[in-house]
């Protein structure tokens, strides 16, 4: 069985976000990037699946040469090689495309992803990719099984859980309880050192989007404390200022 998984290299959740160019541009300063979580629980059980199938597990990048060190730790837990699209991740719609067009030429049973990248939380790729190969595609998955040429995957509805059996090939965005984030050892980081990592050109595609400029959230506001006793000021303010009624 071959795998594909798909990774996006994001900035550590500790770090301080600040734009550039009058906030048309982020400011990668100082900014410690990561495996996407939700990438990293999609490698994990992509890693458990080859073990048991003994298939080989390939992940790709969209981005430059900064994100090789998120890369090389994806090797490290135990993806056979890597394969990096060098451009700049332009959106959803472009990293799509150019992960598509690799999949098409390499035939694997599964591709996954993570249910979005934190981020952006565009949840997009996922879907796109499904449309742009012709297969079916899945999100949000908490429990993906591979039997023969079938995959089970289940999912959270409301009231409920969602079982769906469907043949191979096909696109499965994953989330918590798929799979437990792995943590490198010394083995795998030495045994990355020497695994392949393929460099490929992008292809061209057309701009439907840009973004114009970006914001940071609005300061918390003060905290308005209400004698218990004061039921009526209580329902105003969540009227008039906190909305919610």
């Amino acid at each position: 069985m071959k795998i594909l998984v798909c990774l996006s290299n994001v900035p550590d959740t500790t770090s301080k976000i600040t734009f550039t160019d009058n906030n048309t541009s982020f400011n990668s300063a100082g900014v410690q990037y990561i495996i996407n979580p939700y990438d990293e629980i999609a490698l994990s059980r992509a890693v458990e699946l080859a073990a048991e199938a003994q298939g080989t597990v390939t992940v790709i990048h969209v981005g430059e040469s900064s994100s090789d060190a998120t890369i090389r730790k994806a090797l490290a837990v135990g993806a056979d090689d890597a394969v990096r699209i060098d451009s700049v991740a332009r959106d959803a719609w472009f990293v799509a495309n150019q992960i598509a067009h690799y999949a098409k030429a390499h035939a694997f049973d599964l591709i996954l992803t993570g249910r979005e990248s934190i981020d952006y939380n565009g949840a997009q790729v996922q879907g796109f990719l499904g449309e742009l190969l012709e297969i079916p595609s899945i999100s949000i998955a908490k429990k993906l099984d591979i039997n023969s040429m079938e995959a089970s995957v289940e999912r959270e509805i409301e009231g409920g859980k969602e079982v769906m059996i469907v043949s191979l090939p096909i696109v499965v965005g994953t989330a918590e309880g798929v799979a437990e984030p792995k943590i490198p050892n010394m083995r795998g980081i030495m045994t990355a050192r020497t695994k392949s990592l393929q460099v490929l050109d992008p292809i061209a595609v057309p701009v439907l989007s840009k973004i114009t400029h970006y914001d940071t959230p609005a300061p918390r506001g003060e905290v308005k404390l209400i004698d218990k006793a004061n039921v009526e000021q209580l329902v105003q303010l969540l009227h008039s200022e906190a909305k919610v009624i």
